[in-house]
């Protein structure tokens, strides 16, 4: 090492001493007083032991609402931690909207940014990044989402603004990109064919759903996305993209007056509109099994049935419930009689997907082709079980404990809140929904959890998919604690 590198790594090391003494220091200090408003912890961090089974302490969000001028309803939360502000529109414009073109709304949405009036896609991108502004979108089958994360002072948050309402109410939807986009969407489809966990995704709701608008791909097909023209954009746009049709979700450094014009001028930059008519519920479908053949090691298997809209009052219990069964990572009820005792799978999981309409309940997994059959049969077993039994004392305990530490975190930060406020607007859940979600959860009993799955679910109108070879099935191995069989690996796909 040279004299002049000595010297110098010699006054980092001088540099980073003299910075961990200052830590200390700081650390060794008393606290000092809280900023007027800002959230102070009761006895700085919490045990769940000490807890009890109850919820922690969690930051009172104090949401406030109102309707702009133009209809668009507006949840903001005051939040003056950071000199910043997270702004999220939520759309009834996602693909239940297409209306028989697979991949309009998806496509409308992705098309947003790619152009306004006087500015291309890349003057768009400078435009936020000079501004240290993020924007955001996305689009699924209920719903379209664009988001807009920037500094609140004045001078930076006025352009960015004026460049988000650009964006939102003046897309140009220019034809380039319209075939740069849809050329990259066609590549996807054609890598589909090769992921047959996705094939079975795409075949299970097609099952599931039927004619509902669920049933098709928010990402449209091969077929619909070609034919999608620049003027089906705009005329989408115009309708789904109004402000009669938007909840404003605003979280940030903002005074209430502050966030009251802000949300009037993005209101005012949309098309004027209505909001759209809520999705139809499904039919239920008929049950049975679909296999589609692929050639590899592991069969994917997906088992489903309709499961709960967002507003069912069932949805605390049945949330809780699958928290036991299988919605909680390792310890629930099919990740020891699978993976732990049998060794079949890497990981098995189950969820309700609560939506605009019934959305799916599912339970879904990977196995060793030549035991699929077992590993199916088995996992109907297990269900059919659990509506039977419900879920034991313990069981409920901890699921109860797990959420009252996990659920704060919904919360915490402007991002997650906005998007809970977001949620809640969209759905037309009350404003207290956080606080009554884990007061409902904590006092359900087994029993109650019982009859809510019971109501729910039923073991014999099972819709299920499977892709994998076509291989002689084996007998499974027998439950232990040592399973004899290794794990199947990370799954392929």
């Amino acid at each position: 090492m040279s004299e002049r590198n000595g010297l110098r790594y010699g006054l980092l090391g001088l540099a980073l001493l003299i910075l961990l003494a200052l830590l200390a220091l700081v650390i060794r200090r008393p606290d000092a007083p809280a900023a007027p408003g800002a959230p102070t912890a009761a006895n700085g961090i919490e045990s769940l032991a000490a807890l009890n089974g109850d919820a922690p302490g969690r930051r009172d969000l104090k949401i406030q609402t109102w309707h702009t001028a133009e209809g668009a309803k507006v949840l903001f939360v005051e939040s003056r931690e950071l000199p910043m502000f997270d702004l999220q529109l939520t759309f009834a414009a996602g693909s239940s909207h297409d209306n028989g073109v697979p991949g309009l709304a998806m496509l409308t949405n992705a098309m947003l940014n790619e152009g306004v009036p006087g500015k291309d896609v890349g003057a768009i991108a400078v435009g936020f990044e000079s501004l240290g502004a993020a924007f955001g979108n996305g689009a699924y089958r209920d719903m379209a989402l664009a988001s807009l994360r920037s500094l609140s002072a004045q001078e930076m948050r006025t352009p960015a603004l004026q460049l988000f309402n650009q964006v939102l109410g003046q897309p140009s939807f220019p034809e380039d990109s319209l075939v740069r986009i849809k050329n990259q969407l066609l590549a996807g489809f054609e890598y589909q064919k090769q992921n047959p966990g996705k094939l079975a995704s795409l075949a299970l709701f097609e099952r599931l759903y039927e004619q509902h608008p669920y049933a098709h791909p928010s990402d449209g097909t091969a077929e619909s996305i070609p034919a999608i023209s620049r003027a089906q954009l705009q005329a989408f746009h115009a309708k789904a993209y109004a402000a009669g049709n938007a909840v404003i979700a605003l979280v940030g450094d903002l005074s209430r007056s502050e966030a009251e014009a802000l949300a009037a001028q993005v209101s005012a930059a949309l098309p004027k509109g209505p909001a759209l008519p809520r999705i139809a519920q499904p039919q239920t479908p008929a049950a049975g099994l679909q296999h589609i053949e692929f050639p590899s090691n592991q069969t994917h298997l997906l088992i489903a049935q309709l499961g709960i809209d967002r507003r069912d009052p069932d949805y605390a219990a049945l949330y809780l419930g699958n928290q036991v069964f299988g919605g909680g990572g390792f310890g629930t009820r099919l990740m020891e009689e699978v993976r732990e005792k049998r060794g079949l799978t890497y990981g098995v999981y189950s969820g309700f997907s609560a939506m605009q309409a019934r959305g799916p309940f599912m339970i879904n997994l990977q196995t060793r082709a030549e035991l699929s059959a077992g590993t199916l049969q088995l996992v109907k077993d297990l269900l059919r079980d659990y509506l039977a039994t419900g879920p034991s004392e313990t069981e409920l305990h901890n699921a109860k404990r797990e959420l009252a530490g996990s659920f704060p975190l919904s919360t915490a930060s402007n991002a997650d809140i906005v998007g809970q406020l977001g949620s809640m607007g969209f759905y037309d859940l009350p404003l207290s929904y956080l606080e009554d979600f884990m007061r409902e959860v904590q006092a359900l009993s087994a029993a109650q959890v019982k009859a809510a799955m019971a109501k729910h679910l039923d073991p014999d109108a099972l819709v299920i998919v499977s892709a994998g070879p076509t291989v002689e099935q084996k007998e499974l191995p027998p439950p232990t604690d040592k399973p004899a069989a290794a794990l199947s690996g990370v799954p392929e796909h």
